[in-house]
C-alpha cells in the first residue's frame, strides 16, 4: 500500500479498517473496492491486487466479510463480491473508534491552524 508521503508501516496498520469502511455501503468487487478507497482519500491511500487479496482472504478468514460471485454488471465474468458480516460491522465500529481516538490524540501535533 502507498501513500502520499506517509510511511508504509503505518499505512499498513490501516488496510483492514479502509476495507471494512469500504464494504460499509454494500458489497464490492476488488477492483472497485480500491477504487473506492482512492476516490474517498483523494488518492492518499492507493494499493495493488496483491495488497489487496490477501488481506481480503485475512478478514474473510476471520469471519468478518463473506464472498460471493455474480454476474458482472459490464456483462463481463463473473465477480467475487465482498460484503461486511456482522461479526464485520461490529469489528468497523470498534476500529473506527480506535481511528477517531488516534486522531484526536494527534490533533494538538498536526497543527491545523496553520495548514492552508
Amino acid at each position: 500500500m502507498q501513500g502520499r508521503s506517509s510511511d508504509g508501516n503505518l499505512l499498513r496498520g490501516t488496510l483492514d479498517f479502509l476495507l471494512l469502511a469500504s464494504l460499509e455501503d454494500g458489497p464490492l468487487y476488488g477492483l472497485r473496492i480500491i477504487q473506492d478507497v482512492q476516490e474517498k482519500t483523494s488518492g492518499h491511500f492507493s494499493f495493488k491486487e496483491g495488497t489487496l487479496y490477501p488481506a481480503l482472504h485475512r478478514l474473510e478468514g476471520r469471519g468478518l466479510i463473506s464472498a460471493e460471485m455474480r454476474p458482472s454488471e459490464a456483462g463481463g465474468p463473473p465477480r467475487k463480491y465482498y460484503e461486511l458480516t456482522e461479526g464485520g460491522k461490529t469489528e468497523l465500529a470498534r476500529q473506527r473508534e480506535v481511528q477517531r481516538a488516534h486522531a484526536r490524540a494527534l490533533a494538538p501535533f498536526l497543527n491545523f491552524w496553520r495548514l492552508a
